[in-house]
């Protein structure tokens, strides 16, 4: 990838010029392509020479400040040259009160943007079965899921592209960690239960402090993702709020805990689906960890 960034001519024509943005740039730009090619979202050099078809990806496109920043990194990457990929961006209409329907569509086709609006009344099904008191969340989520899946197919993608940064795999880990029982977050990489369709996560290991500044420096048309109603008192925001809290007192505390998601060691467990207890013995490759009290 050119050290240099070059603006594309439609999405980022109003970009700011300062020093300060344009760093902001770069290192979101340079994560995603660390991303890309350290989880082999793509085989680059097989596309390049001709040995694997190019690619199509489904950015899905919420209308919020990460899946805006998602499309304008995807498309940076592809203006340099850097990522062979068909981009088709896709939005699905929920049926949400009050949900604007023109913003994305207006500004897809401003910046030239091929794009798939989909209109499917799941808040309708979420509302009647979900109890009274109860987020939304979990179900409306299985079913935009679902519906992703099958536009992906019709559209002749290989994966869909989700604008997750690093906080939502945070938050996603500790929520598993402390009501779920299991250690688990987000991953880079993944493929559904039907072996079809892949999931892309190339913002995994951004910061969202930084798709905020760069989305407000980008003056996306942000939609609030509160229009359902169903947003306070989700286990996921006091997640957020603890982790907030550990940052305030222990500055860079966040990406310690990212590093820590790449930094596994089974050994250092207790599932015997991952390491072989049973197996380890006297006179085998031990390991110590000094860290571990005695």
């Amino acid at each position: 990838m050119a050290d240099t960034l070059s603006p594309t001519p439609s999405l980022y024509a109003g970009a700011p010029d300062s020093v300060s943005f344009k760093k902001l740039r770069k290192r979101l730009v340079r994560g995603a392509q660390e991303v890309i090619d350290t989880y082999g979202l793509l085989d680059r050099r097989a596309i390049d020479a001709g040995e694997k078809p190019r690619p199509k990806w489904l950015v899905c496109l919420s209308g919020g400040k990460d899946s805006y920043g998602l499309l304008a990194v995807l498309m940076d990457l592809q203006w340099q040259g850097a990522l062979p990929v068909d981009l088709i961006a896709c939005n699905l209409d929920q049926g949400q009160p009050g949900f604007p329907k023109h913003v994305l569509p207006d500004w897809l086709d401003r910046v030239g943007v091929p794009h798939r609006i989909v209109t499917e009344d799941t808040y309708s099904i979420v509302t009647e079965k979900v109890e009274a008191g109860r987020t939304y969340c979990s179900m409306c989520s299985r079913l935009r899921r679902g519906i992703l899946y099958r536009v992906a197919r019709e559209e002749g993608c290989e994966a869909i592209v989700l604008g997750h940064h690093r906080d939502d795999a945070l938050e996603t880990f500790m929520m598993n960690l402390v009501h779920g029982g299991r250690l688990a977050a987000m991953p880079p990489k993944l493929l559904n239960d039907e072996g079809d369709v892949m999931v892309f996560r190339p913002l995994i290991t951004s910061a969202e402090a930084d798709l905020a500044k760069f989305a407000e420096a980008m003056a996306f048309p942000i939609i609030p993702c509160n229009l359902c109603g169903s947003q306070d008192g989700l286990q996921r925001v006091a997640m957020k709020h603890l982790l907030d809290d550990w940052e305030r007192k222990k500055p860079g505390v966040r990406q310690t805990m990212a590093r820590a998601l790449a930094n596994v060691r089974p050994s250092h467990l207790h599932d015997g689906r991952v390491f072989d207890f049973t197996a380890l013995g006297l006179g085998g490759d031990g390991e110590d960890d000094p860290n571990v009290p005695y």
